[in-house]
């Protein structure tokens, strides 16, 4: 049963109450610099720079001739190169979102996007999202790097909490956000209005006491040793972080009883 087991603290009117964070310092908003770039083994996440990043994010997006990776985006799919380049003009010049490119160190190429959002320091919550993968950075190791990347990054900052959120209509971000070890946390109906029809939003998080064993899982995942010499993984991301989460001190939201 959800709390089953957790201790509630009450206050001095005998009214139960949340558990006390000793010493809370809200964290920086993360780092916009040039220099502050994400290393990885197979990517490379930097802030979106026009000058640097905009043709191969154009070129890499053309793969996706029908424009299925801009469904579920509040914008897009872009009708030139000058349209594409104006959108990318706006993103970069934002600190929430704050846009980052990541590049492929295959290719060395620009090939998808993910932001930070809804940055809130005071309350140590920050969310992922605008995440627009072309074709060439879907299903691959660099597009799930990227993410443990932005990731680990929110909590070394000191978040006590990382979203995701999406229309609950998009099945393959929900299945992406529990891949990589999210929990799912409820759905907003008709939380807003965008490309003139309804999107019922589902929340998932990772909060900072489940990041330990997700760290150890993404690390378990991503190490050489778990791809063969064709690339292929031995182990998937899923059964890692299912696992993972099993273990961790996760606590679960449950509300008073009526």
């Amino acid at each position: 049963m959800p709390g089953e087991g957790r201790p509630i603290r009450h206050d001095a009117l005998g009214q139960p109450i949340g558990e006390p964070v000793a010493g809370w310092t809200p964290p920086l908003p993360p780092p916009r610099a040039p220099s502050a770039v994400m290393a990885g083994r197979s990517c490379r996440v930097e802030i979106l720079d026009v000058n640097r990043h905009t043709r191969d994010l154009y070129t890499a997006n053309a793969r996706d001739g029908d424009g299925r990776m801009w469904t579920y985006l509040p914008y897009g799919p872009f009708a030139n190169f000058e349209d594409y380049t104006r959108w990318v003009h706006q993103a970069a010049a934002k600190n929430d979102p704050l846009f980052h490119a990541i590049i492929d160190l295959a290719t060395g190429r620009a090939a998808g996007v993910a932001s930070y959002l809804r940055i809130d320091p005071p309350a140590g919550s920050i969310e992922v999202g605008h995440i627009a993968y072309s074709p060439l950075l879907q299903r691959s190791v660099a597009g799930t790097e990227a993410m443990y990347l932005m990731m680990r990054r929110a909590f070394e900052l000191g978040y006590r909490r990382y979203e995701w959120k999406c229309d609950v209509l998009n099945a393959r971000s929900c299945a992406a956000a529990r891949r990589l070890g999210f929990s799912f946390e409820g759905v907003f109906r008709q939380a807003t209005v965008y490309k003139d029809r309804n999107r019922d939003t589902a929340w998932f998080a990772i909060i900072d006491v489940d990041w330990p064993v997700l760290d150890g899982a993404f690390r378990q995942w991503l190490d050489p040793a778990n791809f063969d010499t064709q690339g292929q993984q031995r182990v998937g991301l899923s059964a890692l972080t299912r696992i993972a989460m099993r273990s961790s001190r996760a606590r679960e939201p449950f509300p008073p009883a009526p």
